[in-house]
């Protein structure tokens, strides 16, 4: 009979702490989720249900589109879109490509100061110039205000670099070695073999770009001057949040017949939901291969 209720009671606790554990992920999610839930709420409700009664209806009581049909009625939202989505494509892709090019040769113990190239790579994740000579260097190079701007200072990533060189030195030497008996160079061993097998670490650094890319503010207020066609999404949003400040500046930036505090954080919130939404459907698409790199790429033997 001891045997038994001891073996109860751990059914018991197994019990209770699948049941903490369940409540916690769900809180979790629901805490995650919310502020998503509620910037699209916001924008689907009627701004004079929320101006009359003084809340958001959790379920619309009417839902209205007019937010999201304001946004895209903006020629300069939808070239900012489209600007955010080529910047992200573009530097997503040729940032991965070249780290990893990089990155191929540092994870090779014999390469001549190979120890040397680590140590200043790492020396410059913690030191910086500045953003003055940064802008000078940008200037010389005639990025200032050039599409371009966009991607090549964010082409090299030291702490990415460092992902693919783990990743890279658990690959097995055989197969590079048994490649080079075939005849097979560096670069055609890099694409033909350890380009393929780098899947996990590949989408992990490219999730890391993409996000990057997309949310970047940096770049585009400092870096380009007198060309609006330039601007990615972040930019036009912080300009209409900043420039509209209250319903004559809303009607007037807009053109809308009535304009109002709830109009205004209406269309806010609608823009918001389009900026996060294209993140938030990549994400879990690519969420098996991300855990998987970064513990493969971050455990060095």
């Amino acid at each position: 009979m001891r045997y038994i209720g001891i073996f109860a009671k751990n059914t018991f606790e197994d019990k209770f702490v699948k049941l903490i554990s369940i409540t916690i992920t769900f809180l979790t999610i629901l805490l995650t989720l919310y502020p998503l839930y509620y910037t699209l709420i916001y924008a689907l409700n009627l701004p004079s249900d929320i101006r009359d009664n003084g809340y958001v209806y959790i379920i619309p009581r009417k839902i209205s589109f007019d937010s999201f049909k304001s946004i895209f009625s903006q020629t300069r939202l939808y070239s900012a879109l489209m600007m955010s989505v080529m910047r992200t494509i573009l530097g997503t892709v040729t940032s991965v490509f070249f780290t990893a090019m990089v990155a191929y040769p540092l994870s090779k113990k014999y390469l001549v100061f190979r120890k040397f190239y680590l140590r200043f790579n790492i020396i410059t994740m913690y030191f910086s110039g500045g953003i003055i000579p940064f802008y000078m260097v940008l200037k010389n190079l005639n990025l200032l205000s050039n599409f371009l701007v966009y991607i090549v200072p964010m082409l090299f990533s030291v702490f990415n670099a460092i992902l693919f060189i783990n990743f890279f030195m658990d690959i097995p030497e055989a197969l590079e070695e048994s490649a080079k008996i075939d005849g097979a160079g560096d670069f055609y061993i890099f694409i033909k073999i350890f380009i393929p097998l780098s899947a996990p670490i590949i989408a992990t650094v490219s999730l890391f770009n993409g996000v990057a890319h997309w949310n970047d503010f940096f770049y585009p207020t400092y870096f380009i001057v007198g060309r609006e066609d330039l601007y990615t999404l972040p930019v036009i949003l912080f300009k209409i949040i900043s420039q509209a400040q209250g319903a004559e500046m809303v009607r007037k930036m807009l053109g809308l017949n009535s304009a109002g505090i709830e109009v205004f954080n209406s269309i806010k919130y609608a823009t918001m939901f389009v900026s996060i939404l294209p993140i938030a459907l990549v994400y879990p698409m690519l969420q098996k291969f991300f855990i998987k790199g970064m513990m493969l790429g971050s455990v060095k033997e």
